[in-house]
């Protein structure tokens, strides 16, 4: 199991007065089972979306590259969460949906991923390892010292040491635990300093993130609450805008805006955010000091159709698309209404249309097409939709909704061994090993041995006994 490192940059100031909470009361082995709970997959909802990964994968690129981390495939992650919040995992980058929501501007959004592109240049994370198990070990000895003396003023009769052993039990927590948050606050004043570099040596402003301490700072103003500095894992808000303050403004990028192409991106994006999370009443309130914002009208359409007013959605989305009628996203709503409606042939269309308009050949969108063409059951389209999804899968290998289409056109199909192994990798990705095992062998018996479809059901069924696929 992986373990992940939360690095709480950005959090809402629930979520960091919660985090201060929880800190002050926890031992340090506490602190390391909390962090093996985080890593259980289901504990991080994640989202999935071709628009929105694209766009912050493009905010994120020119970031990894001057950090001397292009070839590493670090990879974005959108997770499902209202809170302002980011966090890496080995060669990860993991975002909230409430982070990209809040954010303005895409510079803020930016500032975000050069902060955890730090975390990620720096090994912080490995290194956090370390400390962890330093402090534990710290604690541990300590409180072996502490029994020692209390044993040995017992059996002396001399109170006074048995006291002063509890006491260094007692104590031996809370400075192993000072220590580790103090190495914490450091790693975040390393990667903010560092986010200041990629933002310089990619032309770009570090606005974004002074405008995000900002909002903290005020939050947390707002609450009435004292924090001891010396126990939360990351500086005050207040400290991190005096220690990057000179620096941002002494870049001649400073004042630089977002591209207007970028910033409409942007705002398509959060208006998105704002229908799928919240419905047409966060859209207004995300939009209400431009209500005709091309964002607002977008998710507008989008709430439009989640409230089951199908035409009146279609209309919405037409009218977008007639304004960017090479916009891919626009087409793959539209495809979407048109399924709901039932209306197959014409829903296919609209998603093949919006596979050869994206630029990137999204396994999202390639998955919707196929798809599709599957439910409509006709034999020419299912030959169709199993090379699509196909093809999808060979982009996202580790998609379970993949694997579950592919297993449903196979069975229309009447090929039930590859159906049977496409629903093995459906329940291998899914976390359920046993039921992928009981597939695999099942597809196996029909499969032709030593052929790749036959080492793929083998590779299913030795990964159950321990060993990886």
């Amino acid at each position: 199991m992986i373990v992940l490192q939360k690095t709480v940059l950005f959090g809402s100031i629930a979520s960091f007065m919660r985090g201060a909470v929880a800190v002050v009361t926890a031992s340090v082995v506490g602190i390391i089972q909390t962090g093996n709970a985080f890593a259980q997959s289901s504990s991080v909802p994640i989202v999935r979306d071709a628009e929105i990964e694209a766009l912050v994968t493009d905010y994120a690129a020119p970031i990894i590259k001057t950090a001397g981390l292009g070839k590493q495939s670090i990879k974005i992650v959108l997770v499902n969460s209202p809170s302002f919040n980011a966090f890496v995992d080995g060669r990860r980058i993991f975002i909230n949906t409430g982070a990209l929501l809040e954010a303005e501007t895409p510079n803020e959004i930016i500032g975000v991923l050069a902060h955890e592109t730090g975390h990620l240049a720096g090994g912080h994370q490995f290194k956090l390892r370390e400390q962890l198990a330093a402090a534990k070990t710290m604690a541990v000895v300590a409180g072996l010292l502490g029994i020692g003396a209390a044993i040995a003023g017992a059996a002396s009769k001399q109170s006074g040491l048995a006291q002063a052993g509890g006491g260094i039990a007692m104590g031996a927590p809370e400075a192993a635990m000072r220590n580790l948050l103090n190495y914490q606050r450091t790693e975040e004043v390393a990667a903010d300093r560092s986010a200041i570099t990629y933002l310089a040596n990619t032309g770009q402003s570090a606005k974004g993130m002074l405008t995000t301490f900002e909002r903290f700072s005020n939050a947390l103003s707002l609450t009435g609450t004292r924090v001891d500095p010396y126990r939360i894992s990351h500086p005050m808000p207040r400290e991190r805008i005096a220690n990057l303050e000179t620096l941002a403004r002494g870049s001649p990028n400073f004042d630089k805006k977002d591209s207007p192409a970028l910033q409409q991106r942007h705002d398509l994006m959060r208006g998105k955010i704002a229908a799928y999370t919240a419905g047409g009443a966060r859209v207004l309130q995300t939009f209400r000091k431009d209500p005709t914002n091309i964002g607002a009208r977008y998710g507008d359409a989008i709430a439009t159709f989640l409230n089951g007013s199908t035409e009146s959605a279609l209309s919405k989305i037409n009218a977008l698309i007639k304004q960017q009628p090479k916009n891919p996203y626009f087409e793959e709503i539209r495809g979407e209404i048109l399924l709901k409606q039932s209306k197959l042939d014409q829903a296919a269309k609209a998603f093949q249309r919006a596979s050869d308009l994206d630029p990137r050949k999204s396994s999202l969108i390639r998955m919707n097409y196929g798809r599709t063409l599957m439910l409509t059951g006709k034999p020419d389209n299912l030959k169709i939709a199993v090379s699509e999804l196909k093809a999808s899968i060979g982009r996202d290998r580790e998609s379970p909704t993949g694997y579950a289409y592919l297993a449903q056109a196979y069975g229309q199909l009447g090929d039930a061994a590859r159906s049977d192994l496409a629903s093995a990798e459906e329940k291998y990705y899914s976390g359920k090993i046993q039921d992928a095992q009981i597939f695999a062998i099942r597809a196996q018996r029909a499969l032709q041995k030593g052929s790749p479809e036959w080492i793929q059901a083998q590779d299913i069924i030795n990964a159950k006994r321990g060993k990886s696929k």
